[in-house]
């Protein structure tokens, strides 16, 4: 299992002109690789592999322009090709955009193997330096001297913190004990999430609280001429800024990720069509902030390390339009209604819980090998054991199992 491990690191300022002459190469070599791969498939339909770009790559270092490229180290050199080539397989398998040029005020970063660095008695010496990498290491229940990594990424935010991440090879963790216990989770942008239980996790709107700060200080680099000093230091501001606010909503997201696989067996979630729902303009910075994507990431890696199961059902399930208690389906709810009363047992329901409830019932209904209770297919499950596929049916009541 691959595990990384990023701490913040303080190069000397000769340290950090090897890194910043590296991230320029780098940038360099994919761009230009970029521009050529697009232009060989536009203008004659001809596609690039990797050992061509491998190829071209040698021979720009013989040109006398490019000739600058020998004086780093050729291993992220060779890293960017692999990374644009997975780029392009993700692309066409269509699990990811186009891959898009880089530019020298976004993050930076370069990736070492093994071949472009030494780790001696937990000192880090990256190729091209002399002096060890000072960087602090804040994980106790890792042995810093006996750490093998495979790869060191060396990172530069958009704020100017520099960063170091050791990817090692671990063994599988042991499975947590069986808590005994199935949850379904109904996400929003009132409430993050509410759960099956009938608790409810707020939304902290980390960029909604920043938004006014965020404002004036993107008004005040607006305001700087280009290219001037003042610029730079108005930009580094709103990096700042932005960092702050995604640094807290990981945060936010790590906390309700680990406390949910710890407290259930199984945890049942909806298919969510992120990408179309933030064409709402009015809604589409609350969805934006909530990282309902990264959320469902961070609890299908932490299921899956710990032997846990997360279900994701059908997105056009009509959680929030079925009676959690006998099944009635509504022919229309408004997202205005939070509480609706079933007009066939009159059960006054609450809106996100009577979902969350549902969404429950079809996990339930999938996990255990009876998918005619599930509507839709499209079921996913995580975890230790195979999944069972659901059948696609109309959107019929569904029945609370026993």
């Amino acid at each position: 299992m691959r595990t990384a491990y990023k701490c913040r690191a303080y190069p000397d300022p000769e340290q950090a002109a090897v890194f910043s002459r590296t991230f320029g190469c780098v940038r360099l070599v994919w761009n230009k690789t970029l521009a050529e791969r697009h232009a060989a498939y536009h203008q004659r339909g001809e596609k690039t592999s990797y050992k061509q770009t491998d190829a071209a790559l040698t021979e720009w270092k013989k040109t006398e322009d490019l000739a600058f490229l020998s004086e780093v180290s050729s291993v992220p050199l060779q890293q960017t090709l692999r990374h644009q080539h997975a780029a392009f397989a993700n692309f066409f398998a269509g699990r990811a955009k186009y891959p898009r040029f880089k530019n020298r005020g976004s993050r930076q970063s370069a990736h070492y193997t093994r071949s472009a660095f030494r780790m001696k008695n937990g000192e880090l010496y990256m190729a091209k330096t002399t002096t060890p990498l000072r960087f602090v290491w804040s994980f106790e229940d890792v042995d810093l001297p006996t750490l093998n990594p495979t790869m060191v990424v060396i990172s530069r935010e958009a704020d100017g913190r520099w960063y170091v991440t050791f990817a090692i090879d671990t063994q599988a963790p042991e499975p947590m004990d069986q808590a005994g216990h199935t949850i379904g989770v109904d996400l929003g942008v009132k409430d993050f999430a509410v759960t099956s239980d009938g608790e409810r996790i707020a939304n902290p709107r980390r960029l909604e609280r920043k938004a006014r700060n965020l404002a004036r200080y993107q008004r005040r680099m607006a305001r700087c001429q280009r290219g001037s000093m003042n610029r730079r230091k108005a930009k580094a501001k709103v990096a700042r800024a932005h960092r702050k606010v995604r640094n807290a909503r990981a945060d936010f997201l790590h906390r309700t990720s680990t406390n949910l696989v710890r407290r259930a067996d199984t945890i049942v979630i909806e298919d969510l069509a992120i990408t179309n729902m933030v064409k709402n303009h009015r809604l589409a910075r609350a969805i934006s902030d909530a990282g309902w994507g990264e959320f469902r990431r961070q609890l299908e890696y932490k299921a899956e390390r710990t032997g846990r199961t997360v279900v994701v059902i059908d997105r056009w399930y009509p959680s929030s339009k079925t009676c959690s208690v006998c099944g009635h389906l509504l022919a229309k709810l408004s997202l205005s209604t939070r509480h609706w009363t079933c007009p066939t047992c009159r059960t006054r329901h609450d809106r996100d819980i009577n979902a969350a409830k549902n969404i429950l019932a079809a996990g339930r209904a999938v996990a255990g090998g009876t998918p005619g209770d599930a509507c839709g297919a499209g079921v996913r499950r995580q975890g230790s054991s195979l999944p069972h596929s659901a059948l696609k049916q109309e959107p019929c009541a569904v029945r609370r199992p026993a």
